[in-house]
């Protein structure tokens, strides 16, 4: 269960383009405003609905959103509470059998898609979104998609989270792995929001079972709430519920324990021709970039509520494209957005933008609007992705290395590279307080490509490989933590980093992933995961 977060609208890009083109169950009431389980129509009373081979709902629950993937589990058991899910997997365990988690099925690798998991558990339709007064905290469920919890959260109490900017990502995933997007280098990551979890976890002698754990410093299980904030779905079992309260938040108004949700978000996007950028041009605008946010990505500073994308497409694309977006009623918003514009472009000579747009749109319709991509994956839909975290620039070697793989002829037209916004107050918190490791960073950059069919699959598996391995080629073809690069985000899960064949490095994935924090969740790991039920080929290892 993994996700990621989308450049702004007008972009131009497809929603696989921006990566292409980025707990025993509380009592809860519902808030005021807030619409309850049965009036939404996602139903408490709901299944579990076991579906097997020759049902015909078989195909249809099967596929993840990535098409390269797709195995034949015995079972599929879609579930819709937490009793049902502790029934389901200590079934499985006492069967013998491998089982998988899947909240919205945008794993960008085979982590539930696995050939040996023969119990794929579809959390879908648990997507409650309710205000608890009890823990005095937003309750979210893991099938809820992030359009979901963005308007369910509004419309009852004007809050926010800073989550990522695809509506259809099941929030299962992208909190467990820390979750980002446009809000994040003014309010932080989403588990630095993150108050408690409850996760069905499996005890040494088989038995399935539910477990809440928070933050509370006294709290015995504060480990596995720990492990949450960022150590990546799959890992220590199934979580069923998250609760998110802002640190520090005081009182029991829940307008005041969450971020106020912006009004309107004001963007400013520029798209140049491929055909009419030099190479000065192209690494030019991506320098600029990166010295800008070498210069605004401090906690505290008025910049950190700018988000920007900067897209590189293959030169096959067409296009290259600046897009900018923060809370239209920042103060000095528009000077802030002019400012940057003017240092990535300063002194480039860039040709005439084909598109130069600056408007205003009402917060929740970007956040939630169904068309931010969804045409091309009718027939898009084999991707892959790979990232890495920035702490500054690329070196020029870099730089180079990029260019000369943007204009090869073997990239397609759905190839290229991003670089997106971080730092800001995500790193504001200390690197052991979360699972997040990544705390001195300012940006992350993602190296993709999609086409439409698995005839395709070997060409572009071959580019983008050759492209991220050249561009580390230093540190043995992977990001490996450094003076610029500081490894990669589980979100934007990429095996190949387990794999010596693109990763000579000598560092494992795990390392890459989580640095440091790594021994800590190893040691929770065993702890409460101790018969490795929960595992992928990127997972946490007990010890």
């Amino acid at each position: 269960m993994a996700s990621r977060t989308n450049p702004p609208e007008g972009a131009g890009v497809s929603r696989r383009g921006l990566l292409v083109g980025a707990g025993a169950v509380a009592v809860t009431a519902l808030g005021a405003g807030a619409v309850s389980a049965q009036a939404a129509g996602t139903a408490a009373d709901f299944g579990p609905v076991t579906v097997r081979p020759g049902d015909l709902r078989y195909e249809n629950l099967l596929r993840g959103n990535n098409f390269r993937f797709v195995n034949s589990p015995d079972e599929i058991r879609v579930v819709a509470s937490t009793e049902q899910v502790v029934r389901a997997v200590g079934e499985a365990v006492r069967a013998g059998k491998r089982v998988a988690v899947r909240s919205g099925g945008h794993c960008f690798e085979n982590l539930t898609a696995d050939p040996a998991v023969r119990v794929l558990l579809d959390l879908s339709p648990m997507d409650e979104v309710t205000y608890d007064p009890a823990r005095r905290a937003f309750s979210v469920q893991p099938g809820a998609t992030l359009g979901q919890v963005y308007r369910r959260l509004l419309t009852g109490w004007g809050v926010t989270i800073p989550g990522g900017g695809c509506p259809e990502v099941g929030a299962g995933g992208h909190f467990a792995g820390g979750g980002y997007g446009p809000l994040s280098r003014r309010y932080g990551s989403v588990v630095d929001h993150l108050y408690a979890v409850e996760v069905v976890v499996v005890d040494k002698d088989g038995t399935a079972r539910a477990v809440v754990a928070t933050r509370e410093p006294d709290d015995p299980n504060r480990d596995l709430w720990w492990a949450h904030t960022g150590g990546g779905g799959g890992n220590f079992g199934v979580v069923t519920r998250f609760w998110l309260r802002s640190p520090g938040a005081t009182g029991t108004d829940p307008a005041k324990l969450l971020p106020a949700s912006p009004q309107q978000m004001r963007q400013h996007v520029l798209i140049w021709p491929w055909a009419a950028m030099t190479e000065r041009q192209l690494t030019g605008l991506l320098r600029n970039f990166g010295r800008w946010h070498e210069r605004n990505s401090a906690p505290g500073r008025p910049q950190n509520g700018l988000y920007g994308v900067l897209q590189a497409g293959h030169k096959a694309s067409g296009s290259v494209l600046l897009a900018v977006q923060a809370d239209a009623d920042l103060p000095g918003v528009d000077a802030m957005m002019t400012e940057l514009i003017t240092a990535v472009t300063a002194g480039l000579d860039l040709p005439t933008p084909l598109v130069d747009l600056r408007r205003s749109l009402p917060w929740l319709h970007r956040m939630t609007w169904p068309g931010s991509g969804e045409p091309g994956d009718v027939i898009v839909r084999r991707y892959k992705i790979k990232a890495g975290y920035l702490r500054r620039s690329f070196t020029e070697s870099q730089l180079a290395t990029i260019h000369r793989h943007l204009i090869n002829d073997s990239g397609g037209p759905h190839a290229g590279m991003l670089l997106i916004s971080y730092g800001g107050q995500a790193n504001a918190v200390a690197p052991g307080a979360t699972a997040i490791a990544q705390r001195d960073v300012i940006m992350k950059a993602v190296y993709q490509t999609i086409w439409r069919d698995d005839t395709e699959d070997k060409a572009n598996l071959k580019w983008v490989r050759e492209f991220y391995r050249d561009v580390y080629i230093e540190t043995g073809g992977v990001p490996v933590p450094g003076p610029v690069n500081d490894g990669s985000y589980i979100n934007y899960a990429d095996a190949d980093l387990a794999d010596p064949v693109w990763n000579t490095s000598g560092v494992s994935a795990q390392t890459l992933y989580y640095k440091d924090n790594y021994p800590r969740l190893r040691r929770i790991k065993a702890k409460w995961d101790p018969r490795n039920v929960f595992r992928h080929s990127l997972s946490v290892e007990a010890g």
